[in-house]
């Protein structure tokens, strides 16, 4: 568990709720035109003019999707804020303010809060994202943060994961697997910390999937890329749950089936290293692992010119007819069902 130095600790009971939100906030900048009032009033003020808006909420708890004994506390809020731009990525949408809520115990300092509003704010810089809001409370069990995103997007410009249509290829941006993996690597070394804490944990040349686990970036770029060469997304979703998981949800909401062939997802070299290290199969962390926040979307087949040359898009296979079902054509040859095995936030 995280212990603070004594001699660099400040009890959040010296400042109080209001004193703390002072504090926390006196360094937020607003930038963003659509920011029309941040922190400082009871509720935010923002006009969006003819967008629509994009809204939404992600729940971090301690021990179900963080754990302190190797998170650093400004990676925890960077991560918190990153999950939750990437929603609105995946409504093909422009990010542009998050309200930041923690709820936290006594063990905190207020150097450790900062830490965590620290990485929130760097997270917010990088993306040109305003804080215009929050909440702080005591917590009883553990450290919770609650971060809700809000975007905007022309009506027309929005992506469902409703609208697969038949015949559309399906497309993920970067690479998969690499986060659980992280993860994996991240769990053995606390445990063998735990063991024998004069080990020191042995990372070196896993600096890849670690960043893919602990420090992991909302595909903004994919966005504006897509804008760019005049791509419309038919349908997209970001994978935070796995693969699998999320080829499911775009078929089911777009009452479709797909096919999607094995040797086309893409795996990063250190992900398949570790994976085989660790006696896991590569493809199985891919399609069920989660945390990635890539981009899975589907096109038009007419769009293949505009993507075909992006280094950073793989087509991993295509939209069929509803009959079909949801299929994975292996490496062999072999077509097995997909099955979603992801994150289930209620699994004993």
């Amino acid at each position: 568990m995280l212990e603070f130095d004594n001699t660099e600790r400040t009890n959040l009971g010296e400042l109080g709720e209001f004193g703390l939100i002072s504090y926390l906030t006196k360094a937020v900048e607003i930038n963003e035109p659509s920011t029309i009032k941040g922190i400082g009033d009871d509720a935010a003020v923002l006009d969006f003019s003819n967008k629509k808006t994009l809204i939404s909420t992600d729940l971090l708890l301690e021990g179900i999707h963080f754990d302190l004994r190797y998170v650093p506390l400004k990676h925890l809020g960077y991560k918190a804020v990153q999950v939750n731009l990437s929603d609105i990525y995946a409504m093909n949408g422009k990010a542009s303010q998050i309200t930041f809520s923690i709820g936290l115990s006594s063990k905190f300092p207020l150097e450790a809060v900062e830490e965590i509003y620290q990485g929130a704010l760097i997270a917010c810089k990088k993306y040109n994202v305003d804080l215009i809001g929050g909440d702080t409370s005591a917590s009883v069990q553990g450290l919770v943060i609650s971060v809700t995103s809000i975007g905007f997007a022309d009506e027309d410009q929005i992506a469902y994961r409703s609208g697969a249509q038949e015949g559309d290829l399906l497309c993920v941006s970067g690479d998969l697997g690499g986060a659980y993996v992280g993860l994996q690597l991240l769990e053995r070394e606390k445990n063998i910390f735990l063991e024998n804490p004069n080990i020191q944990p042995d990372l070196e040349g896993k600096d890849y999937i670690v960043e893919r686990q602990l420090k992991p970036e909302a595909r903004r770029d994919i966005v504006e890329l897509l804008a760019e060469i005049g791509v419309k997304p038919n349908a997209m979703i970001d994978v935070s749950d796995g693969l699998a998981s999320e080829i499911i949800h775009i078929c089911e909401a777009s009452d479709k089936g797909c096919k999607l062939y094995e040797e086309k997802i893409p795996l990063d070299s250190m992900t398949y290293e570790t994976a085989r290290e660790f006696g896991l199969d590569p493809t199985v962390c891919a399609l069920n692992g989660g945390e990635d926040y890539e981009l899975l979307f589907t096109i038009p087949q007419s769009d293949y010119d505009k993507i075909k040359g992006s280094m950073d898009i793989t087509i991993i296979g295509h939209i069929t007819q509803p009959s079909e079902g949801c299929q994975m054509i292996a490496k062999s040859g072999k077509v097995y069902p997909i099955t979603a095995q992801g994150w289930n936030a209620f699994k004993d």
